[in-house]
């Protein structure tokens, strides 16, 4: 609750009686308007009235790795998930671009994020297998110690022993049957166990969740930063006549065709390099500055050359963004945006150093091979003027364009994912994907780390889970493998389903929206690394790599760990019994 309190901003910029004024976040009220500005937190949940160029990161709160392009009209669907309410900007998200006016339509515990405080304070923490078995036999041992002593006392009775005697030889034989030095060795033994999970890059928050991870049969986990590398990357490219499919290795060199097409990723592109080399920015346009470093074409070089001159910065209704650079005498456009709108715009396109007619159908077929491999695609063109054009208007600069090419991108599994799920399978544990994107998406990098294995396995958007009962959604939530599109309580209601269904749940989250789930399942896993505050209170233990394959390696451990624990537990009792009986 600590860090969710922190998470809120402590004053916000408001509009009262035509004024602007500097207000506590606190005392913002429903009907207030809101200003947004770059780096802000939001500070209520607000409804958009205006949105220039503005982005919100919303990863905490959704799920959605990429900022959120907002807008002010009226959405035609009254009950879309939230990731995609697009009017909304929600408290404790940030502002990543652009400017926005928004009226709170809910503060504090109505927000979407006081939601999510009230739930935590709902939920309790469930006991672990251990504990519950423990406690069942713990009942069942007393019932039995009992029928024992009662045994011995009327067996003694009946021989003629002394009441008294038997009554303390019965007492005597109830207590020492109980194994006392059991919290000892079980707690000994969790411990030893935590302190060889850190070795393995997982934090034990909590003893009792290292014999819970021994228990596991099901391991949902969110799908960025965890399955994920949670970075954007080219995974293909369609320049100047290659064949999609040819991987984004770069074939370019200074002097070849592909020369130009790269030039245009990096120089129409925000993105900077920092001062240690690394890549700030949008993560898309970051991901096309790493694409020209693989080409040998950096930021710092190709603008030495080609310094910008003017720019048309990115309109979510033109859908594009236009640069110029010099070059020699002439200028240099380059046109970045969606390819509809930049195949409408062009005129030729550039294949093998040289124009020829453009070709639309072959666009398109290659833009929809692509889009079926679940790759976020953006076009390229170019226009060369004998100077920056006095009036910068976009129906007059943005036209007669030459099409250089496609860029797929997408946020691509890890290497060790795909094993680690292999892995989840061998040992009887079934992985499953919960996740704040769009269905393609979460489809296309499920069946590339194989927890879908054909078409026909099912895959749950949020929208969906709504329209079910609890009683129609549980008779099928053993069958689906991947949840797309969910809302956070969304989360919750898979973790019960499939506790009620007898299995034992380990939940993976790095977000607000998680922390829910993590506290409910019965291990709460959060990402050491990308995870906020909330979702690591939450959880009992923390991910150091937020790697999904260290959750595998740490079930591993955890089941010799339980295995420990029952040879302790039956020999300390046996021992015991042993010993008393005579």
């Amino acid at each position: 609750m600590a860090a969710l309190r922190e998470m809120s901003g402590n004053y916000a910029a408001v509009l009262r009686s035509g004024e602007h004024l500097s207000v506590p976040a606190r005392e913002i009220v429903p009907g207030d308007l809101v200003l947004l500005e770059a780096g802000n937190v939001v500070p209520a949940d607000v409804r958009l009235v205006e949105a220039v160029h503005l982005k919100t990161v919303e990863a905490a709160l959704t799920g959605e790795s990429l900022p959120v392009e907002k807008l002010s009209e009226p959405l035609p669907d009254p009950n879309v998930p939230l990731g995609d309410r697009r009017n909304m900007a929600y408290k404790g998200t940030v502002v990543a671009y652009g400017r926005g006016i928004g009226v709170a339509v809910a503060t504090g515990m109505g927000t979407e994020l006081g939601r999510i405080a009230a739930m935590l304070q709902q939920e309790a923490e469930n006991k672990t297998p251990l504990q519950r078995r423990l406690a069942a036999f713990g009942k069942r041992l007393a019932l039995a110690v009992l029928a024992i002593c009662a045994v011995v006392f009327t067996l003694g009775l009946l021989r003629g022993e002394p009441l008294l005697l038997m009554l303390l030889t019965s007492i005597s034989l109830a207590v020492a049957a109980i194994p006392e030095a059991l919290p000892a060795v079980v707690t000994i033994t969790l411990a030893l166990g935590a302190r060889r999970m850190v070795r393995q890059n997982a934090l034990i928050r909590r003893l009792p969740a290292v014999e819970t991870l021994g228990s596991v049969s099901y391991v949902c986990s969110d799908k960025t930063g965890t399955l994920t590398l949670n970075r954007m990357t080219v995974e293909d490219v369609w320049p100047n006549g290659l064949d999609p499919g040819d991987g984004a290795a770069c074939t370019s060199s200074p002097r070849s065709p592909v020369d130009l097409f790269t030039t245009a990723l990096v120089l129409c592109n925000d993105a900077h390099e920092d001062s240690e080399g690394g890549l700030v920015g949008d993560p898309t346009e970051t991901a096309l500055l790493a694409y020209g470093r693989t080409c040998g074409v950096t930021r710092v070089e190709i603008e030495a050359r080609h310094p910008r001159m003017a720019e048309l910065p990115f309109d979510s209704e033109r859908k594009c963004m236009t640069t110029f650079h010099r070059d020699g005498d002439t200028i240099l456009a380059f046109t970045k945006g969606a390819v509809e709108v930049l195949a409408a715009r062009s005129v030729a396109m550039r294949v093998s150093g040289r124009e020829i007619p453009l070709d639309r159908r072959e666009i398109e077929r290659v833009t929809d091979e692509m889009a079926a491999r679940g790759l976020r695609v953006l076009a390229l063109a170019m226009r060369r003027w004998p100077r920056v054009p006095d009036r910068l208007e976009s129906d007059g600069i943005e036209s007669d364009l030459i099409f250089l090419g496609l860029a797929g991108m997408m946020d691509p599994p890890r290497e060790e994912a795909a094993e680690a799920v292999a892995q989840c399978r061998n040992a009887g544990i079934t992985p499953v994907m919960i996740t704040g994107d769009h269905p393609l998406t979460a489809r296309i990098i499920a069946r590339r780390l194989a927890i879908l294995e054909d078409d026909g396995d099912a895959v749950l958007t949020g929208q969906e889970l709504a329209e079910l009962s609890q009683e129609e959604f549980e008779a099928q939530v053993e069958q689906i493998r991947v949840y797309a599109r969910v809302a956070p309580e969304q989360k919750l209601t898979i973790v019960k389903a499939l506790q009620d269904r007898g299995h034992f749940v380990a939940m993976t989250g790095d977000g607000i929206n998680d922390a829910p789930a993590l506290k409910r399942a019965d291990i709460g896993i959060a990402m050491g690394i990308t995870g906020t505050d909330v979702s690591k209170e939450a959880a009992a233990m923390v991910l150091l790599d937020d790697n999904f394959a260290t959750i595998v390696r740490a079930v591993r451990e955890g089941r010799r760990i339980y295995a420990n624990i029952l040879k302790f537990i039956t020999y300390s009792i046996t021992s015991n019994i042993g010993t008393s009986w005579p």
